[in-house]
């Protein structure tokens, strides 16, 4: 029997057996994703609401009875099931990466989603995951299409949703009013609790998003630092500067050796004379948040996505100082960072020694970093967005020959691999990032003609299954410090530190301070010596450790 005929089959028997009403039908999708599809809900609830089993029960009613409130405008015959499919559907995908991966859906998850590319995304279809929706998704959209709609009275089709919904808006206003100091105790200690809601939280953080676009739709960025001019540094300077500033990609701090780290992730970099700043904490979780809010004048108490569109950012500003700046990208854009500068993707070049699977790794920088150094005559920045430690893939973002930790997840589909294999492939990824690294700091101290500079910063971290998270985009209020504590690594020539006045050792003392991407805006301008009433010298790094001469 083909799956055509058991599919059809079972719509029969559906129609033959299933008749109800609107108003029905989007109750019991509810009730259906309450009890299916919310796991996570269901565990954290039980924790919170630990020894007072009725108010837990309390809560969810008013929760149930909140949402069918919400939803029960869409309970008119026309339009009942199709709604009811796409909230199935849409639960089914939604509880697969909070329930599997611990992967809240707000505001923040929902815009990296949007601005995410197929090559990055396809490596979170897994088959698992498909499964998932299969039996949580499509099987109970298979029963409501073959759900017959019972006819109504004018009065009913159009009256009975009204009714209903401010029906159940009194029922939940009564249920929580009987407890009300222990649900307010809760939803504020364990804001986690409704965010893991299923669909209510996802619906919720998506009309926020939509809010939030709907407000920058025509947004144009503000000029910012057009005073900027280089300072005392480049008035004897002998020959151009290069600094490249490279933007690590889901690298969190507590793997690195140079760290702390018990395993030797670093063996190169630990050579190169760096400076490793151990205690830095990101702007966000994602790089949709982290990557435009740390080129950005902002802090992150500050921050907003409205704020970072609406005005230039630190590369605009070195560009108004009169340096060459561009933007080169293995991953998947410049979040509109680089809009008024030069940039130039590598993510898909056609290159067998760097590009497997349609995807190139970050050794194809230095390939053409050694081409494009012969042409530079003034002073110049480069960004490096790196693909770095880019997951659920790991195992793509290095060469086979490179893979040094062993035994290492060699899937997108972590539920196939145990802690250890996960950690060792993540392991690697770092690994070649030192590679990487390490090579280009080689290259840049071989050039004489170039005073020359390297500053590395990651994004955002990674959660590797500790505490049952994986990947990244928590919310930032309870993000744990595997997704917030980023690596941050500096070199610099000698010939660089003379010209810009800078004093190694003072640097060197600062390793252990507590940084964040507050400090990058302040600290680049400072960094390469550029005049602005921008900069603000108390978030930059290097203020303090300069020569006066």
């Amino acid at each position: 029997m083909t799956i055509q005929k058991r599919t059809a089959d079972l719509l029969d028997f559906v129609r033959s057996k299933l008749k109800m009403s609107p108003i029905v039908l989007v109750g019991i999708t509810i009730l259906f994703v309450l009890l299916v599809d919310n796991r996570t809900f269901w565990s954290i609830g039980s924790e919170a609401f630990e020894g007072n089993a009725l108010s837990f029960v309390g809560f969810v009613c008013a929760l149930f009875c909140l949402t069918l409130a919400v939803f029960s405008p869409f309970a008119f015959p026309a339009i009942a099931k199709p709604f009811a499919i796409f909230i199935l559907i849409l639960s089914s995908i939604t509880s697969y990466y909070m329930d599997n991966l611990g992967v809240f859906i707000d505001r923040e998850m929902i815009q990296n989603v949007i601005v995410t590319t197929l090559t990055e995304s396809k490596h979170l279809i897994t088959f698992s995951f498909v499964a998932h929706v299969l039996i949580f998704g499509i099987l109970p959209v298979l029963v409501v299409w073959g759900v017959q709609i019972k006819k109504q009275s004018k009065l009913a089709t159009y009256g009975v949703p009204i009714v209903v919904s401010f029906v159940s808006l009194v029922l939940t206003v009564s249920l929580l009013i009987v407890d009300l100091r222990t649900y307010s105790s809760v939803t504020r200690d364990r804001r986690d609790f409704l965010g893991s809601y299923q669909p209510g939280a996802p619906i919720f953080e998506a009309v926020r998003y939509a809010n939030m676009m709907r407000k920058t739709i025509n947004t144009v960025a503000q000029p910012l630092g057009e005073d900027a001019v280089k300072g005392t540094a480049y008035v004897n300077a002998k020959t151009p500067s290069l600094t490249i500033l490279v933007i690590g990609e889901t690298a969190r701090a507590q793997n690195f050796s140079l760290n702390g780290y018990g395993v030797n992730t670093n063996p190169e970099l630990s050579g190169s004379s760096v400076l490793s700043f151990r205690d830095v904490s990101s702007c966000g979780t994602s790089t949709a948040v982290s990557l435009p809010c740390m080129f950005s004048k902002f802090g992150r108490a500050d921050y907003t996505y409205e704020k970072g569109l609406s005005n230039q950012n630190v590369l605009d500003v070195l560009s108004h100082a009169g340096l060459v700046v561009e933007w080169w990208d293995t991953n998947t854009g410049h979040k509109g960072i680089a809009e008024r500068i030069p940039s130039r993707s590598l993510a898909t070049e056609n290159q067998p020694e760097f590009c497997r699977s349609g995807e190139c790794d970050d050794g194809i920088f230095l390939d053409r970093l050694k081409t494009y150094t012969s042409g530079i005559t003034e002073d110049t920045v480069l960004v490096f967005h790196q693909i770095g430690s880019h997951g659920p893939a790991y195992y793509l973002r290095y060469p086979l020959e490179f893979e040094k930790f062993k035994p290492a997840c060699r899937t997108a589909e972590f539920m196939n691999c145990t802690a250890e294999e996960i950690v060792n492939v993540y392991d690697n990824t770092i690994a070649y990032t030192d590679k990487v690294l390490a090579e280009t700091i080689a290259f840049l101290k071989s050039q004489e003609n170039l005073s020359t500079s390297l500053l590395y910063v990651s994004d955002h971290g990674e959660s590797l299954g500790e505490g049952g998270l994986y990947l990244h985009g928590a919310p930032y209020f309870m993000a744990p410090a595997e997704q917030t504590k980023v690596p941050m690594i500096l070199w610099i020539s000698d010939v660089f530190a003379s010209q810009y006045n800078l004093q190694k050792e003072c640097l060197a003392d600062k390793i252990s301070l507590s940084f964040s991407h507050d400090n990058m805006f302040h600290s680049l301008l400072g960094m390469l010596d550029i005049q602005t009433r921008e900069r603000n010298p108390d978030l930059d790094i290097f203020a303090s450790c300069k020569l006066t001469k």
